[in-house]
């Protein structure tokens, strides 16, 4: 077996170098045929593939011909996400089910409707008999996405009507996915920290007239408790994370899944292994580590002098991953300022002086502001820097004490609303499969026979002995 082993091990080894030699493109083929690359100009600005109704990203405004860096603007059909969350505060009421209804069917909904509403979700918290147990629980991993995965495609072999492509059925199962995420989440980080690390084992249902962020929270912990303000600033990330201009690779990977005629749970599936990815749903994870490794090799967090060296050497490849990136800082579209940013930073400051953890939270202030500063001086940059989302969400859920096995999955429990909205567009908008186009660069060859190849196994031989 071992012999096998190694056998395979050196093939794949030795294949794998020919994938480098075969595979690499250099950068400049693809500025001789004007490629863009990643659909990106470049300038890192998206390249226009499709239009929508759902959300937009506002980040320059024009003058002139010419664009102006501007304070960034997020909007959910055409609402600013700041009135959105300017009018549900001064409600003192949650907002990620009135922001979720206003994704899903393009208007703000009435007191009644919105009522209507969390009792539909309310009804759909449910999986089937024994779902749990045989299938969240089986297999356990610290990938807790995977298992979010797995069980979603599971969930289609208990649907019918799967492959029904019935807009009022999309939208039931659309629904009954939305209202199921968080379980699926939970359920399967308890199974982890039971199987894989020897916890207890907790599994609380959700309640049906509790909000989405209650219930998370609800599941979560052992006793069952929160405050109101932690659930409050939850119930803020998930609305933030919901829906993000339509351009972001999981949506777009929903509108390219959808175009083919697949189902709702096979969309979502794919949506949620776009998502998992650290360049896009998982960089919240990297801002805790990296603000860990500072506070391991800082010897003094309130010295401003020790932390921009720090950073310093982060730009330089010579902290953390050696990455020469600063995460939870700049953004592929917004340059002064990531509205989601500045709203969750206001709530996170607000949960640390509940929870007495100001100077955990002055430590990302300072850094916040001395990375503007050393990118600025360090680099040349065409648009300005500024804190994203992903730099404040990190710590947000630190102090929710909420499993950084979690991270990515509550971005996902938000952001299935968003691929929901997406994939009823395409249903309605889309009349072809979406198919791009790629240039071959691979230059026409001769068919060698099999036994006329010469390998580098024959070197050395003489080729009329091989005949």
């Amino acid at each position: 077996m071992n012999e096998a082993y190694e056998k395979i091990t050196q093939f794949i080894n030795e294949k794998v170098e020919k994938c480098k030699h075969y595979d690499k493109i250099p950068i400049e083929i693809y500025e001789k045929y004007n490629v863009k690359r990643g659909l990106r100009d470049k300038n890192g600005i998206g390249v226009l593939a499709g239009l929508t109704s759902i959300s937009s990203v506002e980040a320059y405004r024009e003058e002139n011909g010419e664009k102006i860096p501007c304070e960034g603007r997020l909007r959910y059909r055409g609402y600013d996400i700041y009135d959105i969350v300017r009018g549900a505060m001064a409600d003192k009421r949650f907002m990620y089910e009135e922001a979720a209804y206003l994704l899903l069917f393009g208007e703000l909904p009435s007191a009644s409707e919105l009522e209507q509403f969390k009792m539909v979700l309310g009804n759909m918290r449910t999986l089937p008999t024994n779902f749990t147990r045989d299938v969240v629980m089986k297999a356990s991993t610290k990938d807790i996405m995977n298992t979010i995965t797995r069980s979603i495609l599971t969930l289609a072999s208990y649907d019918p009507a799967a492959a029904n492509l019935d807009m009022a059925n999309v939208m039931r199962q659309c629904l009954m996915l939305i209202s199921v995420l968080p379980m699926l989440a939970v359920y399967g980080y308890h199974a982890y920290n039971h199987y894989e690390r020897g916890e207890s084992m907790y599994i609380h249902h959700p309640h049906y007239e509790l909000s989405a962020a209650e219930n998370a929270l609800l599941m979560l912990r052992p006793d069952k408790k929160y405050t109101n303000l932690e659930a409050k600033v939850l119930d803020m990330a998930l609305t933030l994370h919901m829906e993000h201009g339509g351009g972001n690779n999981s949506s777009f990977t929903t509108h390219v899944v959808t175009s083919s005629g697949s189902d709702t749970y096979s969309v979502m599936a794919a949506a949620l292994c776009s998502l998992k990815g650290p360049k896009h749903g998982g960089a919240n994870i990297k801002v805790v580590n990296m603000m860990n490794d500072l506070k391991q090799n800082v010897a003094d967090t309130t010295d401003e002098g020790q932390i921009r060296d720090y950073i310093v050497k982060l730009l330089n490849k010579e902290a953390f991953d050696e990455s020469g990136l600063i995460y939870g800082m700049g953004h592929a579209v917004y340059s002064i300022s990531d509205p989601r940013a500045i709203i969750l930073k206001g709530f996170a400051r607000d949960l640390a002086a509940e929870k007495g953890d100001e100077r955990e939270f002055n430590l990302y202030e300072t850094v916040e502001r001395l990375a503007t500063e050393v990118i600025a001086e360090k680099r040349r940059i065409y648009k300005g820097v500024s804190a994203n989302v992903d730099f404040y969400s990190g710590l947000v859920y630190s102090m929710l004490d909420i499993p950084c096995e979690l991270f990515t999955p509550i971005f996902a429990i938000a952001r299935i609303v968003g691929w929901s909205a997406h994939r009823m567009e395409e249903l309605v908008s889309g009349e072809k499969i979406i198919r791009p186009a790629y240039k071959s660069i691979s230059k026409e060859k001769i068919y060698t026979p099999l036994n006329k190849r010469w390998t580098k196994e024959l070197e050395g031989h003489d080729p009329k002995l091989l005949k």
